[in-house]
């Protein structure tokens, strides 16, 4: 069963807890489809009235802060053991070279890479875990944890709503024949100015004086 379709079957109450709960668990470390849960919610928002997007997104919010919050005070007492324990039980997610990757983003970019974390998978997995095995100061951590939280949780859920709801008009104005053609034109112009901007990036490399 699909997760939209699960979650139609869902009182509204249980969907905000739910959220909440798997965002929370996401950011707290453990891996789990936290950014699909909230879309796949979103969506639903946007063509049941029974689930109130602003409700919807503040539960997002709340366990996206709460989450990395825990995750940070695990980090700090844990240290790096608890990275390698992390590691040994799931080796997709925590492998060194993924651990890597996530250590020279903090020291690079510091607070920002809590901040802009939250929008990438594998950081908003260690984010809060990892910014306190780094020690990081609690009230950088904290400030660049609650904004990203709001930013990521509440503009996920505007919006797909939002999207959702266009979609939903479109639907009944054009049928689904329409939207598919939407849909094409959208991505032929895309394929057309990522192509564009490839050999524009060619055409400067190609321009620049050689180095000896």
């Amino acid at each position: 069963m699909h997760v939209q379709e699960w979650l139609e079957t869902v009182p509204a109450v249980a969907v905000y807890a739910l959220v909440g709960v798997v965002i929370g668990l996401e950011s707290l470390g453990i891996p789990l489809p936290g950014e699909i849960i909230l879309v796949s919610s979103a969506l639903l928002a946007s063509q049941h009235g029974d689930i109130d997007p602003v409700v919807l997104g503040a539960s997002a919010t709340a366990g996206a802060i709460i989450g990395d919050s825990i995750g940070y005070a695990i980090g700090r007492k844990g240290g790096r053991p608890l990275l390698a324990w992390l590691g040994g039980k799931f080796p997709k997610h925590f492998s060194e070279g993924h651990i890597a990757t996530a250590e020279r983003s903090f020291e690079k970019w510091g607070m920002w890479a809590v901040f802009f974390g939250r929008f990438v998978a594998l950081l908003r997995i260690f984010a809060g875990p990892l910014a306190g095995v780094l020690r990081m100061p609690y009230w950088k951590f904290l400030i660049a944890n609650v904004l990203g939280g709001i930013v990521w949780a509440g503009g996920t859920t505007a919006v797909i709503y939002y999207v959702g709801i266009v979609a939903e008009s479109w639907l009944k104005r054009f049928s689904w024949l329409g939207l598919v053609a939407a849909v094409l034109v959208g991505l032929t112009s895309m394929l057309v100015l990522k192509r564009k901007a490839k050999k524009a990036g060619q055409n400067l490399e190609a321009a620049e004086p050689q180095v000896p």
